[in-house]
C-alpha cells in the first residue's frame, strides 16, 4: 500500500524534499473545506500505491500556509511536482487523468534513467544534480528593472543590456578587466545559480557578490567589502553552465552586484556574451485569497 506523508510545516516540507533526492516529489496541496480535494484524495492514494518509488506528499495549506504561500499555491487542489528539490511542474484542478499523465511524464523506469532522461546524458552526483535543476529554474530577467540597472567600467559600445540579452552583442569592459554589474529586480527574489556565456580567454574568473545595497558600491569597496560569495568560474563554467549559489544567502534579494575582479587569461579586456541570473520570485499570497478551482461555493466536504 502507498505512502502519503502528511506534512507539518516548512521544515519538515524541506526535509521531505531533500530526504527524496532524485526520486519524483508529488505534494497535494490540499484544503479540509475544498470539496473537489477531498475527492480526488482517493485517488492520490491509488496512484501512490502504483508508482511507489515516487515520493507523495499531503500539504493542508491552513495548516502549512507559509510552504503554501512560498510555492506560489493559490488554489486547491494544486498538485506541484518536485525532483532534486526543484519544481518540475504544476497542476491545478481534481483531475485524475491528467494527475496520473503528469506523474508518468516524470516518474521514469528507475531513479538512474529519470536522472539520465533528464540529463540527456550518463553523469554522477553534483553533475546531475545541478542540470537538473537548472532545467526547471526560470531565468529572472522578466523581473529585472533595466532602468535601475548599471555597469561601472562597460564599453560604450558594449554594454550591460547588450550581455543580459541573449540574441547578439555583449558585455565589455573599457579601461582595464574589472567590471561591476549591479540589477535590480522589481520584486523580492531567491536566487539559486547563474548562467554565463563567454570567450574562454576573455571571461570572467573571480566574481565577488553582493545583495541588497543602497546603491552600486565603486571598486575599492566592491574589492575591501565583506561579500555575500565570491566565485572561481572555470572555463567550463562560461560555456552557459549552471554555477550554483550558496541558496540560502540569497533567499530575499531586492539587488544584486557583481564585481568581476579580473578574467581567465589576465588580460586587460573582459567580456560577457550573455549573462543570466536564475531563480524565483518570491510570492506573497494571502490566504484569503485561495479558491477553488473546481466546485461550487458552499458545496459540502
Amino acid at each position: 500500500m502507498g505512502t502519503i506523508k502528511v506534512i507539518n510545516d516548512e521544515l519538515h516540507f524541506q526535509t521531505e524534499l531533500s530526504n527524496a533526492s532524485t526520486r519524483l516529489v508529488v505534494a497535494d496541496f490540499t484544503a479540509s473545506w475544498c470539496g473537489p480535494c477531498q475527492r480526488i484524495a482517493p485517488i492520490f492514494q491509488q496512484l501512490s500505491t502504483k508508482y511507489a518509488k515516487a515520493v507523495f506528499l499531503k500539504i493542508d495549506v491552513d495548516k502549512c500556509q507559509e510552504t503554501a504561500a512560498m510555492q506560489g499555491v493559490s488554489a486547491m487542489p494544486t498538485f506541484i511536482f518536485y525532483r532534486n528539490r526543484t519544481k518540475v511542474d504544476t497542476l491545478r484542478g481534481a483531475d485524475p487523468t491528467a494527475l496520473e499523465n503528469k506523474i508518468q511524464q516524470y516518474y521514469g523506469s528507475e531513479d538512474g534513467d529519470e536522472a539520465e532522461a533528464v540529463s540527456g546524458h550518463v553523469s554522477s552526483g553534483r553533475v546531475v544534480e545541478d542540470f537538473v535543476k537548472l532545467m526547471f529554474q526560470m531565468d529572472l530577467q522578466s523581473f529585472i528593472m533595466k532602468a535601475q540597472c548599471e555597469c561601472l567600467n562597460e564599453s560604450d559600445e558594449h554594454s550591460l543590456e547588450h550581455g543580459l540579452n541573449s540574441g547578439g552583442g555583449y558585455l565589455q569592459s573599457d579601461c582595464d578587466e574589472q567590471l561591476i554589474i549591479s540589477i535590480a529586480f522589481n520584486q523580492a527574489v531567491k536566487i539559486h545559480s547563474l548562467k554565463v556565456k563567454a570567450p574562454a580567454d576573455k571571461g570572467p574568473k573571480t566574481i565577488r557578490i553582493f545583495i541588497n545595497q543602497p546603491r552600486t558600491l565603486d571598486f575599492d569597496l566592491a574589492d575591501s567589502y565583506t561579500s555575500v560569495q565570491d566565485l572561481e568560474l572555470t572555463p567550463e563554467d562560461l560555456e552557459g553552465n549552471p554555477v550554483n549559489l550558496r541558496y540560502v544567502k540569497f533567499q530575499n534579494v531586492q539587488n544584486i552586484q557583481f564585481f568581476v575582479k579580473d578574467n581567465q587569461a589576465g588580460g586587460e579586456v573582459t567580456q560577457i556574451d550573455h549573462f543570466a541570473i536564475i531563480g524565483s520570485p518570491i510570492n506573497t499570497t494571502n490566504m484569503g485569497d485561495f479558491k477553488r478551482v473546481a466546485g461550487k461555493k458552499g458545496e459540502s466536504h
